[in-house]
């Protein structure tokens, strides 16, 4: 189980990802002169997370005109290159999100419920905005593979948002 709810309005934890194409990692929470949407995934092993990853694929010049788009999971390096490969996903890409990284912003863990599935613990679902500043502007996470946000309906509202420099919610 997750430790704690992402704090919205606070500077969102600082984490290194590793790229899958051997570029520099990404920091993610640090100060910058775009947002960025992180989104959390399972991991190779589910089918779910990659018909999401097609939609965001397929949204992504949508998506970079206004943010950075940054995907990562648990998955090593090798796994997750070779789903992009296979795919063809044209977003960063990034692997090797430990457990304490998971925990650290707020996601579900589970444990594979077999060796079929994959042979480590990995995150559940999430989705980050984060301002500029490193703040968290939005969380939503789930606890299991079936919940995701809508990407158009989430690209509109985070697009408002930028735009109108709307205040965080949910920080009463």
């Amino acid at each position: 189980m997750s430790d704690a709810k992402p704090r919205v309005g606070a500077p969102f934890v600082k984490l290194s990802l590793q790229t899958v194409d051997g570029s520099p990692p990404i920091e993610i929470g640090a100060a910058k002169d775009r947002w960025t949407m992180l989104f959390v995934y399972r991991g190779s092993h589910c089918p779910r997370c990659k018909r999401f990853l097609s939609k965001l694929n397929d949204a992504l010049p949508a998506w970079t005109e206004v943010m950075d788009v940054v995907v990562v999971s648990a998955d090593t390096e090798e796994t997750a290159r070779a789903d992009k490969a296979e795919v063809g996903w044209k977003f960063e890409l990034c692997h090797g999100l430990t457990v304490a990284q998971m925990r650290a912003i707020g996601l579900y863990v589970s444990e594979p419920l077999s060796e079929a599935e994959t042979t480590a613990p990995f995150s559940e679902p999430g989705a980050f905005g984060i301002r500029p500043d490193g703040t968290l502007m939005l969380a939503d996470i789930s606890n299991g593979p079936a919940a995701r946000p809508d990407l158009d309906e989430l690209l509109d509202g985070m697009t408002f948002n930028i735009e109108k420099d709307r205040p965080t919610r949910g920080t009463a």
